[in-house]
């Protein structure tokens, strides 16, 4: 039976639209399946959103500690409704990119629906039944809601509601101290919010390195935000104006609004894959290394799958899906190279092996390259002088991983990124030229350090050079 479409894509967020968009550019026919809007998390409650508060925080910010730089400001006044109307008009200068016109203007048929599979080959919606060569599931993810005693009584907020907000709370929770938690935590605080910022976890950022972790925690504690480490949230209760939150006995705050940023979870529920044929993990649904599901002829990429859950990790598995569905399944997903950066101030910008999982992996190859944001001349003269590049190195000068915490490191880490990717060794970016001064002379002093250690440890160079050198003063 002949199919009615080349592609199906279930899921208007960032790897929906990016598989949807490039099969209609290359005349494929597509249609596109979303229950609510186009744009995705990122768009509406995610990267966008939260990028355009940081900024506006960070600019009340800049404001209130001006006076190191003889800028006298008295009285400063956040309109804390107008920050949010910026960030709206932000999402709406951005959302006509993602918008029903533009992809039907490339060819593609946008369907608003709420779908499922019925049977291995085909996907209803909206009395429809579509069948296709190769379908792609992007649903994304939403947010993981933990099983606390009185939270869903008390209510809570999450990304999906914050930004919605028109009155800044004088007290604020946030129950998870990942990316989303300490972004967020750090921009309400900057705008006049009393922050208290609960892990679970011993670290901030866990899955960072530690030094670098910390970096961040000093500064958001010096911003007068309250860090608990290593505590669990088991209830909440009310009482008058306050939600107070407890750990056992412990009462942990007395606060006005609970921000919850604990995870993620996948958007499979409503899709009756067992009727697909697609299994479905802890973590999402289950793909191999070409994001084929257990059905081959379903892909499966973005948040859904689990694994990095990261806007361009997203569009990368996008165009790995994309190729492997409308043509031969031949390509196949790679990782090792896949960047992220959490956009505190100061960033904190990863990529490759912590130190010690290259240790773990290979023992006293490693070297550790490190140089301070205070040894760069830029840095010292915009007062940033927090923070550092950490770049982890075989003594062949192979990069396995770096961690980069400082102002821009969303930016800088790119440099490492490239490197890591056509696998250059380390020295491509210490001989390279740096212009100066820039903050990216950072990179380049760092990944001097292994000339410097490897000639530290050769005695012998060294007395060569001494002789040499010597025997040319008496000649």
């Amino acid at each position: 039976m002949a199919k009615e479409y080349d592609l199906v894509v279930i899921g208007g967020g960032s790897a929906g639209l990016v598989v949807a968009s490039a099969a209609a550019q290359l005349k494929a026919k597509v249609a596109l399946v979303e229950c609510e809007r186009l744009g995705g998390d990122c768009l509406w409650y995610g990267c966008v959103p939260s990028k355009s508060l940081l900024h506006a925080a960070g600019t009340a910010y800049t404001v209130k500690n001006s006076g190191q730089f003889g800028i006298n400001y008295q009285n400063l006044d956040i309109d804390f409704a107008k920050t949010i109307r910026h960030v709206e008009q932000v999402i709406a200068t951005i959302e006509p990119h993602d918008s029903p016109a533009r992809f039907e203007s490339l060819g593609v048929e946008v369907i608003f629906g709420r779908g499922e599979f019925i049977n291995r080959q085909s996907f209803a919606v909206n009395d429809r039944i579509l069948t296709a060569r190769a379908f792609v599931i992007a649903t994304g993810s939403r947010p993981f809601i933990p099983a606390i005693e009185g939270l869903k009584e008390c209510g809570y907020l999450t990304n999906e509601e914050v930004f919605s907000l028109t009155k800044l709370p004088k007290k604020l929770a946030v129950i998870g101290a990942g990316p989303v938690g300490c972004e967020l935590g750090q921009a309400l605080a900057r705008l006049g919010s009393q922050v208290t910022l609960i892990a679970k976890t011993a670290q901030i950022l866990a899955r960072e390195d530690p030094e670098a972790a910390q970096v961040v925690q000093t500064q958001l504690e010096a911003e007068g935000i309250e860090i608990l480490r290593n505590r669990k949230v088991n209830r909440i209760e009310v009482k008058g104006e306050e939600k107070v939150i407890w750990d056992g006995d412990q009462e942990l705050a007395k606060v006005e609004e609970i921000l919850v940023a604990v995870g993620r979870v996948p958007n499979v529920d409503l899709l009756n894959l067992p009727a697909a044929g697609v299994d479905v993990g802890k973590g999402g649904i289950v793909v191999n290394n070409k994001l084929q599901t257990s059905n081959r002829k379903i892909y499966a990429c973005g948040d859904v799958i689990g694994g990095y859950r990261f806007t361009h990790a997203a569009s990368y598995e996008a165009q790995v899906v994309l190729k492997n569905a409308l043509f031969l399944p031949a390509w196949r997903g790679h990782y090792r190279v896949m960047p992220r950066a959490t956009f505190t101030q100061p960033e904190l910008a990863s990529v490759g092996m912590t130190e010690a999982e290259a240790r773990d992996c290979y023992g006293d190859q490693v070297c550790v390259l490190k140089q301070e944001f205070a040894g760069v001349d830029r840095a010292v003269a915009e007062s940033h002088k927090e923070g550092f590049v950490k770049i982890i190195t075989r003594h062949n000068g192979e990069i396995l991983g770096a961690h980069l915490v400082g102002t821009r490191a969303g930016e800088l880490i790119h440099e490492v990124v490239l490197a890591m990717s056509y696998k250059l060794k380390v020295s491509a970016l210490s001989n390279m030229i740096h212009i100066y001064p820039t903050l990216s002379e950072v990179t380049g002093k760092a990944a001097l350090q292994l000339t410097k250690q490897n000639y530290a440890a050769n005695k012998r160079l060294q007395g060569l050079l001494e002789r040499f050198f010597a025997l040319r003063r008496r000649l």
